[in-house]
Protein backbone atom coordinates (compact mmCIF):
# COMPACT_ATOMS: atom_id res chain seq x y z
CA UNK A 1 0.00 0.00 0.00
CA UNK A 2 1.20 3.52 -0.81
CA UNK A 3 -0.47 6.72 0.37
CA UNK A 4 0.56 10.26 -0.46
CA UNK A 5 -0.87 13.52 0.85
CA UNK A 6 -1.03 16.10 -1.94
CA UNK A 7 -4.01 17.88 -0.40
CA UNK A 8 -1.92 21.07 -0.40
CA UNK A 9 -1.43 20.65 -4.16
CA UNK A 10 2.18 19.46 -3.86
CA UNK A 11 4.30 16.62 -2.53
CA UNK A 12 7.63 17.47 -0.93
CA UNK A 13 10.61 15.19 -0.70
CA UNK A 14 10.50 15.73 3.04
CA UNK A 15 6.94 14.27 3.05
CA UNK A 16 8.36 10.90 1.96
CA UNK A 17 11.40 10.95 4.23
CA UNK A 18 13.97 12.40 1.83
CA UNK A 19 16.09 15.49 2.35
CA UNK A 20 15.23 18.71 0.56
CA UNK A 21 17.58 19.18 -2.36
CA UNK A 22 18.21 15.48 -2.91
CA UNK A 23 17.84 14.19 -6.45
CA UNK A 24 16.68 10.77 -5.24
CA UNK A 25 13.38 9.59 -6.64
CA UNK A 26 11.65 6.42 -5.45
CA UNK A 27 10.73 3.85 -8.10
CA UNK A 28 8.68 0.96 -6.72
CA UNK A 29 7.94 -2.24 -8.62
CA UNK A 30 5.80 -5.06 -7.21
CA UNK A 31 6.79 -8.04 -9.38
CA UNK A 32 4.16 -10.50 -8.15
CA UNK A 33 1.07 -8.45 -7.42
CA UNK A 34 -0.27 -4.94 -7.03
CA UNK A 35 -0.27 -2.21 -4.43
CA UNK A 36 -3.19 -0.07 -3.40
CA UNK A 37 -2.27 3.53 -4.23
CA UNK A 38 -4.09 6.50 -2.72
CA UNK A 39 -3.22 10.12 -3.40
CA UNK A 40 -5.06 12.69 -1.32
CA UNK A 41 -5.74 15.60 -3.65
CA UNK A 42 -7.04 19.08 -2.79
CA UNK A 43 -10.61 18.07 -3.73
CA UNK A 44 -10.80 14.30 -3.66
CA UNK A 45 -8.82 11.11 -3.94
CA UNK A 46 -6.88 9.44 -6.71
CA UNK A 47 -6.98 5.67 -6.23
CA UNK A 48 -5.53 2.81 -8.19
CA UNK A 49 -4.24 -0.73 -8.05
CA UNK A 50 -0.84 -0.73 -9.68
CA UNK A 51 2.36 -2.73 -9.78
CA UNK A 52 4.61 0.26 -10.55
CA UNK A 53 4.99 3.67 -8.99
CA UNK A 54 7.54 6.40 -9.66
CA UNK A 55 8.09 9.77 -8.03
CA UNK A 56 9.78 12.24 -10.36
CA UNK A 57 12.20 14.21 -8.24
CA UNK A 58 15.27 14.29 -10.42
CA UNK A 59 15.80 17.90 -9.50
CA UNK A 60 17.43 19.71 -6.59
CA UNK A 61 14.20 21.37 -5.48
CA UNK A 62 12.12 20.46 -2.44
CA UNK A 63 9.13 19.07 -4.40
CA UNK A 64 8.41 16.11 -6.61
CA UNK A 65 7.27 17.20 -10.05
CA UNK A 66 4.98 14.23 -10.58
CA UNK A 67 3.79 10.85 -9.41
CA UNK A 68 3.57 8.27 -12.18
CA UNK A 69 1.83 4.92 -11.97
CA UNK A 70 0.63 2.29 -14.42
CA UNK A 71 -2.80 0.81 -15.06
CA UNK A 72 -3.13 -2.38 -17.07
CA UNK A 73 -5.93 -4.13 -18.93
CA UNK A 74 -6.12 -7.45 -20.75
CA UNK A 75 -8.75 -6.46 -23.30
CA UNK A 76 -9.90 -3.42 -25.26
CA UNK A 77 -13.15 -3.52 -23.27
CA UNK A 78 -11.28 -3.32 -19.94
CA UNK A 79 -8.95 -0.66 -21.35
CA UNK A 80 -11.86 1.55 -22.41
CA UNK A 81 -13.49 1.05 -19.00
CA UNK A 82 -10.30 2.40 -17.37
CA UNK A 83 -10.32 5.41 -19.69
CA UNK A 84 -13.98 6.19 -18.98
CA UNK A 85 -13.32 5.82 -15.27
CA UNK A 86 -10.59 8.49 -15.57
CA UNK A 87 -13.03 10.78 -17.39
CA UNK A 88 -15.60 10.34 -14.61
CA UNK A 89 -13.25 10.51 -11.64
CA UNK A 90 -10.64 13.05 -12.66
CA UNK A 91 -12.33 15.26 -15.24
CA UNK A 92 -10.26 14.06 -18.20
CA UNK A 93 -11.96 15.58 -21.28
CA UNK A 94 -14.49 13.02 -22.46
CA UNK A 95 -14.74 14.03 -26.11
CA UNK A 96 -11.16 13.16 -27.03
CA UNK A 97 -11.35 9.99 -24.91
CA UNK A 98 -14.48 8.85 -26.75
CA UNK A 99 -12.91 9.74 -30.12
CA UNK A 100 -9.92 7.52 -29.28
CA UNK A 101 -12.19 4.69 -28.08
CA UNK A 102 -14.28 4.89 -31.25
CA UNK A 103 -11.16 4.81 -33.41
CA UNK A 104 -9.70 1.78 -31.62
CA UNK A 105 -13.03 -0.05 -31.56
CA UNK A 106 -13.04 0.15 -35.37
CA UNK A 107 -9.45 -1.13 -35.59
CA UNK A 108 -8.69 -3.13 -32.41
CA UNK A 109 -5.64 -4.79 -33.96
CA UNK A 110 -3.83 -1.46 -34.46
CA UNK A 111 -1.21 0.16 -32.27
CA UNK A 112 -1.63 3.59 -30.66
CA UNK A 113 0.34 5.89 -28.36
CA UNK A 114 -1.89 8.79 -27.37
CA UNK A 115 -1.97 11.24 -24.46
CA UNK A 116 -5.34 12.52 -23.34
CA UNK A 117 -5.54 16.09 -22.03
CA UNK A 118 -5.30 16.19 -18.24
CA UNK A 119 -8.27 16.28 -15.93
CA UNK A 120 -8.21 18.68 -12.99
CA UNK A 121 -11.37 17.95 -11.01
CA UNK A 122 -9.31 16.73 -8.01
CA UNK A 123 -7.25 19.91 -7.86
CA UNK A 124 -4.31 18.06 -9.44
CA UNK A 125 -3.57 17.39 -13.10
CA UNK A 126 -4.24 13.73 -13.93
CA UNK A 127 -3.12 12.75 -17.42
CA UNK A 128 -3.65 9.38 -19.12
CA UNK A 129 -0.92 8.38 -21.56
CA UNK A 130 -2.45 5.50 -23.54
CA UNK A 131 -0.21 2.69 -24.79
CA UNK A 132 -2.31 0.29 -26.83
CA UNK A 133 -1.12 -2.53 -29.08
CA UNK A 134 -3.81 -4.94 -30.29
CA UNK A 135 -1.18 -7.64 -30.85
CA UNK A 136 -0.25 -7.74 -27.14
CA UNK A 137 -2.04 -9.40 -24.22
CA UNK A 138 -1.65 -6.48 -21.82
CA UNK A 139 -2.44 -2.83 -22.54
CA UNK A 140 -1.03 0.01 -20.43
CA UNK A 141 -2.11 3.45 -19.32
CA UNK A 142 0.68 5.53 -17.83
CA UNK A 143 -0.91 7.93 -15.37
CA UNK A 144 0.89 11.19 -14.58
CA UNK A 145 -0.22 13.22 -11.56
CA UNK A 146 1.11 16.80 -11.38
CA UNK A 147 0.44 19.84 -9.22
CA UNK A 148 -1.87 22.26 -11.03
Amino acid sequence: MARFDMSSGRLTKKDVGLEDGTSQAPDVLVPDGVMELTIEAPTGLIRAKTNRLRLNGMNKGPDFREITFFLTAESLEDFTALIRDGVDRYGIPGESAEDWIESKSSHPEDKSDFALAPGTSTGLQVQYDLRYDGSKDVQVIIVHVHPV
